[in-house]
């Protein structure tokens, strides 16, 4: 798991018949002090995250475990929302 900041939604006019009624995020990856890393990503949301969120995400074959696996055609999804920055950096950031 990671944590990242929905930054974007993505809107697909063709796609996969298992991703119908299912959102696609664009998350940017973050840092321990919570700044950028890396380049934005594609998720595909599995819990109702919105723009702005700081969210969990993991990938590989563990991204599709929230669905059906050998339907869902995921390498990136999001898989929890954080209620408040302070739970992440609390006692993480240096001075």
């Amino acid at each position: 798991m990671q944590l990242a900041r929905v930054i974007g939604t993505v809107v697909a006019t063709v796609k996969n018949d298992s991703l119908e009624g299912r959102k696609l995020l664009v998350v940017q990856s973050l840092n321990a002090d919570l700044r950028p890393q890396g380049t934005p990503l594609v998720a595909l949301d599995a819990i109702g995250a919105g723009v702005g969120e700081l969210v969990f995400w993991c990938r590989g074959k563990e991204a599709s475990f929230p669905f059906r696996r050998e339907d869902t055609p995921t390498d990136c999804t999001i898989i929890g929302i954080v209620d408040s920055d302070g739970h992440v950096t609390k006692g993480t950031r240096r001075a």
